[in-house]
């Protein structure tokens, strides 16, 4: 009995003052006037700029999004979307959704007046992050998607180079600026076309203190060389010489994990963590970690609980498979300890990673809330991380918190974002 009280002392010891948290997955609405304010005069009426009209129609099935604008005087609900060369795409409820109850979150078009201000707002967004017990938070892109992807995919690389170096700039100058006190964590894009282009932007950006790239999960769904070519190589020396963390989000390959073409979105929804999965096999059998030494990189919203399997499988293929694998010239050392040294895994709801923490390393796990998605904890966070990590140790709770990311991110002791 006494035993049973000392534990339950320490469980509730261990949460009942979580951390403050770092999240290092929360997202981004960019405001309309992001290029529009940035890009020469020449390119304002091909640039991004945004246009209120009403949907003609909207689905998404077997993970693929497909909006079709209406004209001016068309029936139809009405939204804010942004245009952008030939591209048309709408602000939808699934870009913002947190402040709605889960039934009424559907897949609609909204203009800025129908999302939280939080979503576009800096003031708004800490305002929010200060409800959520959440000190410091890194946000992927909306527009640009997860790794830039709507700028690869342009016809004017001129433009596109243009783009994404206004969205850095207007990111470190005023996202993160001065009014976000530290509190907001600078994410760059890269021109994924060209890596020589893309290593050039990673060292103009670490010379500004940003410590965190966007890449793609999968980069040949989008067309682009696989981390087996040495195509990447130029991006990947200038993120192992700055201390760049590859950041890799969940559709970040433009293409959601599904079954069939008419699958709904519920079963995309479930196996989310599937592009995370195959993508960490294909960087622990790249060598690139090896070549690389000091090269991080993390997975946003993949959850964690699929780790301990595929690290097990990995191992037992590089040492029984290597000979015909493909593997033994480049992969020296088993890929449980490449992931150990070199990826992060991160998790806003996985209770069952949680129980099998030894099986994928404390220091490997990030914890994030997704603001402001649909899968947001937002604004019960804090109740969702004491509810799950209940059962693990104070400095363990800390670590994952927000230690592991004060450390892989570069941030101050106290955990916020500093440039140079």
């Amino acid at each position: 009995m006494e035993n049973a009280l000392e534990n339950a002392s320490q469980t509730a010891k261990a949460t009942e003052n979580l951390p403050l948290i770092i999240s290092v997955d929360d997202h981004t609405v960019e405001p309309a006037t992001v290029w529009q304010d940035r890009l020469p005069k020449k390119y304002l009426d091909t640039g991004p700029r945004v246009v209120r009209a009403p949907l003609k129609e909207m689905t998404f099935l077997g993970g693929r999004f497909k909006p079709v604008m209406g004209e001016p005087g068309d029936d139809g609900p009405i939204g804010d979307w942004w245009v952008y060369e030939d591209l048309r795409r709408p602000l939808t409820r699934l870009d913002t959704a947190v402040g709605f109850s889960r039934d009424e979150i559907k897949l609609e078009v909204i203009t800025y007046e129908q999302m939280r201000p939080g979503s576009y707002d800096v003031p708004s967004r800490l305002a929010d992050m200060d409800v959520n017990h959440v000190q410091s938070a890194v946000c992927f892109p909306t527009f640009p998607r997860f790794c830039g992807q709507t700028f690869t995919e342009a016809a004017d690389r001129e433009l596109g180079l243009l783009c994404v170096r206004a969205y850095n700039d207007w990111t470190v100058e005023e996202w993160c600026g001065p009014q976000a006190r530290g509190r907001l964590i600078p994410l760059a894009l890269i021109p994924l076309w060209d890596a020589e282009l893309a290593a050039a932007e990673v060292r103009r950006n670490a010379a500004r203190g940003v410590r965190a790239v966007a890449f793609s999960e999968i980069p040949p769904h989008l067309g682009l060389p696989s981390v087996h070519t040495d195509y990447w190589d130029p991006f990947l020396a200038a993120c192992d010489e700055t201390g760049t963390v590859v950041a890799m989000h969940i559709g970040s390959s433009s293409r959601m994990p599904s079954t069939s073409a008419d699958a709904p979105p519920a079963v995309g929804s479930t196996i989310t963590f599937a592009n995370c999965c195959f993508s960490m096999v294909d960087w622990l059998m790249s060598g690139k970690f090896e070549r690389f030494p000091n090269l991080k990189v993390m997975y946003a919203e993949g959850q964690i609980g699929w780790i301990p399997y595929i690290l097990e499988r990995a191992d037992v293929v590089w040492e029984e498979n290597r000979g015909w694998g493909g593997v033994a010239d480049k992969v020296h050392r088993p890929p449980s300890e490449l992931f150990a040294d070199h990826v992060y895994g991160c998790f806003f709801d996985d209770a069952f990673g949680l129980r099998n923490l030894d099986s994928i390393g404390v220091g490997n796990v990030l914890y994030e809330t997704d603001y402001p998605h649909s899968d947001s904890t937002w604004p019960k966070s804090r109740e969702v991380g004491e509810a799950q990590m209940g059962h693990l140790a104070p400095d363990v709770v800390e670590r994952i918190v927000r230690g592991n990311a004060i450390g892989l991110l570069g941030l101050t002791p106290d955990g916020l974002w500093s440039p140079r």
